[in-house]
């Protein structure tokens, strides 16, 4: 084969191009990285104002919500604090000492500022966040919905939750009871030790701590609020003088609302009622005061005490109760007790005592 003839077979397969390789890459030129850089350079200049002004505005909302949030805390924390110390200042009063609980009124006051912190924080964080939102022009009516959804959600899964928080604002808010007060919360009775948002702690008479949920609380029982009425029932022998009764109950309570510390507990004098009822052999007479708050037992104690002290110098017997006659003893208490064999045997003692009355010889009929 001639040369000719191999050029002309070689020239007639195809080449490839580098056009149709696949490895191919193609490399921009100059004037297309020139175009590219001025569209960027274009964009910057056009928006930069835009984004700048954004970023200005987020910057501002989120420093007016820091320094809004800081001032609104601190003014709460102050005023907390302003009202711990006009407890504290009233505590020391001789009359304060015995209306305001020093403990209640911190634990009250602390509990009250932290839910009002928390709820303020709440609203500048949570307005910030939306006006943030806002700036960046994201359409808030989608979130707002799946919000909406997932706070129901939430809310139905932890409602018990909520309302007992609910009910301890209330609680707090409206001062229903507090710490050293003692209350029957229906559940459980006994004096507050501490009182929280969700549960308050109790202890009852026997030393046990109850723990009550407020949303459990449907009633309250305050026993330390206001005043208390001691009351004592003295029942005599229906014979007894009533006018020298009532000489010496009149002296007993004159002489104890003058002593120390009974003058303090005592609210008011104490008061002879008079008849509370009249029986057949027996008559009840019925004293009363008020007195502090949770002193009621206190002050009863004692003025029994001083009454039966006082009824016994004075010879007035105090009487109570039924009368039960004392029983015959029987000949041998042992009879009642003794084993079976020993009634087999009719010269026992046993058997002599357990042995029913003879019974009346019949009459002889009458001589004809």
């Amino acid at each position: 084969m001639s040369l000719s003839a191999v050029l002309l077979a070689a020239g007639s397969s195809p080449t490839p191009t580098p056009s149709e390789s696949p490895s191919a890459v193609t490399v921009p030129s100059l004037q297309d990285a020139q175009e590219s850089a001025t569209n960027a350079a274009s964009w910057v200049e056009q928006n930069w104002s835009t984004w700048l002004a954004i970023s200005l505005r987020v910057l501002l909302i989120l420093v007016i919500a820091g320094v809004l949030r800081m001032v609104v805390r601190r003014a709460i924390t102050k005023l907390i604090d302003r009202m711990n110390r006009t407890a504290q200042a009233v505590d020391g009063t001789a009359i304060g000492g015995l209306l305001v609980n020093n403990e209640r009124r911190r634990q009250r006051s602390q509990a009250i500022g932290s839910v009002l912190r928390s709820v303020a924080s709440f609203i500048i964080l949570g307005t910030a966040a939306l006006m943030v939102l806002g700036a960046f022009e994201i359409n808030l009516a989608p979130l707002l919905a799946s919000a909406g959804v997932a706070g129901v959600a939430i809310g139905f899964g932890a409602r018990n939750l909520v309302t007992d928080f609910l009910s301890g604002v209330f609680m707090i808010l409206e001062d229903q009871y507090g710490v050293g007060d003692t209350i029957d919360a229906g559940v459980a009775s006994g004096e507050v030790i501490e009182v929280g948002l969700r549960v308050t702690k109790l202890r009852g008479d026997q030393g046990e701590i109850w723990y009550v949920r407020n949303g459990e609380v449907k009633r309250i029982g305050n026993l330390s609020q206001g005043w208390a009425t001691a009351g004592v029932d003295v029942t005599l022998r229906a014979s007894e003088d009533l006018d020298k009764v009532k000489r010496v109950l009149g002296e007993v309570a004159e002489k104890m609302s003058k002593e120390e510390p009974w003058n303090e507990l005592l609210w008011s004098p104490i008061e002879v009622l008079g008849l509370d009822s009249v029986l057949l052999d027996s008559m009840v007479v019925r004293v009363s005061a008020k007195t502090m708050p949770g002193k009621s037992l206190t002050v009863e104690r004692e003025l029994r005490w001083r009454i039966k002290h006082a009824f016994d110098a004075a010879d007035i017997r105090i009487v109570g109760g039924a009368t039960v006659p004392a029983e015959e003893e029987s000949d041998d208490p042992s009879a009642a007790v003794a084993a079976p064999s020993v009634f087999s045997n009719s010269e026992s003692p046993q058997h002599a005592a357990a042995s029913p009355l003879a019974s009346t010889p019949a009459q002889r009929p009458a001589a004809k």
